[in-house]
């Protein structure tokens, strides 16, 4: 443990570095052994090599271990059992990773990336929490990076919906950037997410950190679902690394005058995923995984006497949709007044009721407030 936390304090090895020495030595404990002509023929700068050779950090890797408890955190190393299986699959992982959470109970389920635009707009924002909102509800965990806008929305969403979010930092898991976001961090503590990081205690928040976090974002998970992005945004950075780590990629589309949706728009033209609604990203996931989540398309009715109406009626409608499905014609169609009178709901209720069942693509909405099935 202490070599391995010592090498990621060691100045200059950053990724590149760590995994160039990795593949040459095998551990860090074979690369703190190593002799100086081996070290240099890997043409480390100059500092790095000393470094390496005098162990200057094997002491204060002691004492950071040791500091890291008493935060309540923990350190994960590369060759150990529980680092987290898909980021250890990609090109370069972090040597070490700083956990603090549960974050077991948060890896043990399948992980998604929301991302997306700081400075979001309103509809940004809704479809963010509503998207993290659904999928966390379901047991996926939601992966962001504690950033402001998208990043915040998608957070708060899976905590709403009683799910796991983990929150991927730039900076060491001592400190909260933006601080804005201080309580944000709590409430992801107290329901039973997790904080991340590959930057010891200490680290702060300098620019060039968040490509590091960014690869983290999307090696942790099973596909990036990106939500507003300008043309230069870091989200499209995380798509890109997405793809090199052989990762799913999705996108929410936006307005074609609105600079925020330039690179969710462009990701699709692509070929990312168009997601509309949480189904659209589940059906991304493993088939294993989509399975157990994603109802049954169709269910027959068992009861012989039901009528034509109820024979084939989604399984994942709510109490009140249930109440409307038979109401829908499928060859015909039905205003709305008529399905106020004989459903019992209120307006509210059947207008929540019906914007629903559009939004999944299981009605059609006609001119004239009239509605039909498409099943």
């Amino acid at each position: 443990m202490r070599d391995w936390i010592s090498l990621n304090m060691t100045p200059g090895v950053g990724p590149g570095a760590a995994t160039k020495l990795l593949e040459r030595f095998g551990s860090a404990d074979a690369v703190f052994h190593a002799r100086r002509i081996e070290l240099e023929s890997l043409r480390l700068k100059p500092e790095t090599t000393e470094s390496i050779l005098k162990r200057e950090f094997h002491e204060k890797a002691d004492e950071e271990l040791d500091r890291v408890k008493k935060f309540g955190g923990d350190v994960l190393i590369l060759d150990d059992g529980s680092y987290p299986t898909y980021l250890r699959e990609i090109a370069d992982p972090p040597i070490t990773l700083y956990v603090r959470g549960d974050w077991q109970g948060c890896m043990d389920q399948p992980c998604v990336a929301v991302i997306g635009s700081r400075n979001c707009s309103t509809y940004g924002k809704n479809a963010a929490e509503m998207l993290a909102r659904e999928l966390a509800a379901r047991g996926i965990t939601i992966v962001s990076g504690l950033a402001r806008g998208i990043d915040t929305a998608a957070h708060r969403g899976a905590i709403e919906g009683k799910g796991k979010t983990i929150a991927v930092l730039g900076t060491g898991i001592d400190a909260v950037y933006p601080k804005e976001n201080t309580r944000l961090v709590s409430e992801i503590l107290d329901s039973g997410g997790a904080l991340v990081t590959q930057f010891p205690l200490g680290t702060p928040p300098i620019p060039e950190n968040f490509p590091y976090r960014n690869r983290i974002i999307s090696g942790l998970s099973l596909g990036v679902l990106i939500v507003e992005a300008s043309e230069r945004s870091g989200s499209l950075i995380t798509a890109r690394l997405a793809m090199e780590q052989n990762r799913e990629v999705m996108a929410v589309p936006g307005n074609i005058t609105s600079g925020n949706s330039f690179g969710t728009n462009y990701l699709i033209k692509a070929g990312a995923k168009l997601v509309q609604q949480w189904q659209d990203v589940v059906s991304e996931l493993p088939s294993e995984i989509a399975a157990e989540i994603l109802p049954p398309k169709i269910e027959r009715a068992t009861n012989p006497t039901a009528s034509k109406q109820q024979e084939l009626m989604p399984g994942d409608l709510s109490e009140n949709e249930r109440k409307i499905w038979p109401l829908l014609p499928v060859d015909d169609h039905v205003h709305i007044d008529v399905l106020l009178e004989e459903s019992g709901l209120s307006f509210g209720d059947l207008n929540a009721v019906l914007v629903g069942l559009d939004i999944r693509d299981l009605i059609r909405v006609l001119p004239g407030k009239n509605y039909a099935r498409r099943i």
